[in-house]
């Protein structure tokens, strides 16, 4: 079997970002030399090796010969740390991507059987339905030139958080323990922007009807963060304990959008669309108000609702803290959380974020790290090969 490999495309002396240069960059954290190479090799297989990315399949055309056990161990045994990693690929990422957004999406594992780390029989958000399954949330950089995941988190369902057996089997740390999904993303946002020091953009999530959205965007306001978060129309528009007069009733959000709409719809653009989008856009009252000693909430939130004329009801409805000045920003947001969604199915098909063979938590968070490499790869190449066309058709002067 012969090996696969990837040749540097030049023109002008320049080179389209070869695949060893670039898991130079993310895997410099790894001292010793085989973990780099293994790493190297092991993503190359994300990349190349058609269907189903197995150790085995990887060992056969990306090495050539039986190195199973090698790949095995450095993916589900060796105690490499994946947080530096992840480190160099959100900076190599932020310097090619220009990130406008940080979108939050939860990922979702299908699984037979419950001895894999944090499986359970759930409700999955991104199905719609129970499913056998890992739930995990990932950060993506957003631009335009597409995302790449960047910083993920393992959702630890409560029933394992007792069950000394499955964790010990599967080495969950002792400190990893359930808690609501909102505090995965906020802890996971704490990691990227002060531990890591990427520069801080908006944060787009869809949350849907999540219990835990009021203290995740207290958590985003307290953070000085701005946002655009996806809601259900029975979403209260802020926390009752938060207005400028005392503990009143809030208003929901479908509330003050059907108030809104007789107002009637403003129209934002939309590249690339025929039917540009309607939305209707309200303050959200008493919203700029302080929420804790010292600190104020200096940008009131507003709600965004998309309701074409045509339909009875909105299409989809979120809260913000972009502020007026920031309705230009808006179709922008959601078109970065649009390319997330179309590269989690990237992720699913071409890269095979879900063949990951092993069961532990440490070997869990070292695959979905490959993979996001991978998948930040092939982003790089696609994006300088195709400028170097541009190069060609239009040359500089």
């Amino acid at each position: 079997m012969t090996t696969c490999e990837f040749v540097p495309v030049q023109r002008g002396g320049r080179d389209v970002t070869s695949l060893s240069e670039f898991c130079d960059r993310v895997f410099m954290s790894l001292i010793r030399s085989d973990q780099r190479r293994w790493g190297e090799v092991y993503v190359q297989g994300l990349v190349s090796v058609p269907g189903r990315k197995s150790i085995r399949r990887i060992s056969e055309m990306v090495v050539g010969y039986d190195a199973d056990q090698s790949l095995q161990q450095f993916v589900n045994q060796s105690p490499w740390a994946w947080e530096p990693v992840r480190q160099a690929l959100a900076e190599q990422m932020t310097r090619r991507l220009r990130p406008q957004a940080l979108v939050i999406q939860e990922v979702v594992f299908p699984k037979n059987g419950d001895s894999s780390v944090a499986v359970a029989r759930q409700y999955a958000p991104p199905a719609g339905r129970m499913l056998n399954c890992q739930r995990a949330i990932a950060v993506f950089l957003a631009g335009a030139d597409g995302s790449c995941p960047v910083n993920w988190r393992l959702i630890m369902p409560p029933s394992w958080d007792d069950d000394v057996e499955r964790r010990a089997k599967v080495r969950v740390p002792l400190d990893e323990r359930s808690q609501p999904a909102w505090r995965y993303v906020l802890d996971a946002l704490d990691e990227l922007i002060d531990d890591w020091g990427i520069p801080s953009v908006p944060v787009v999530l869809d949350v849907g009807n999540d219990p835990g959205v009021s203290a995740l965007l207290c958590g985003l306001e307290e953070r000085g963060l701005h946002y655009l978060v996806g809601v259900s129309a029975f979403t209260p528009s802020r926390p009752a304990s938060l207005t400028a007069t005392g503990p009143t009733c809030a208003p929901t959000v479908g509330q003050l959008t059907a108030a809104a709409v007789r107002r009637g719809r403003m129209s934002l653009p939309w590249p690339g669309q025929e039917a540009t989008p309607r939305f209707v856009v309200a303050a959200v009252p008493g919203s700029a108000v302080e929420i804790r000693e010292g600190t104020t909430l200096v940008r009131p939130r507003l709600v965004l609702a998309e309701w074409p004329p045509e339909l009875t009801r909105p299409r989809a409805q979120w809260l913000t803290n972009l502020g007026p000045s920031g309705m230009a920003e808006m179709t922008g947001l959601l078109r970065a959380r649009q390319q997330v969604t179309d590269d989690v199915d990237q992720l699913v098909e071409q890269i095979g974020i879900r063949h990951f063979e092993g069961r532990s938590y440490q070997g869990w968070h070292h695959h979905v790290t490959l993979a996001s490499i991978a998948h930040g790869y092939r982003l790089i190449r696609h994006r300088d090969e195709h400028r170097m066309v541009e190069e060609l058709i239009c040359p500089e002067v």
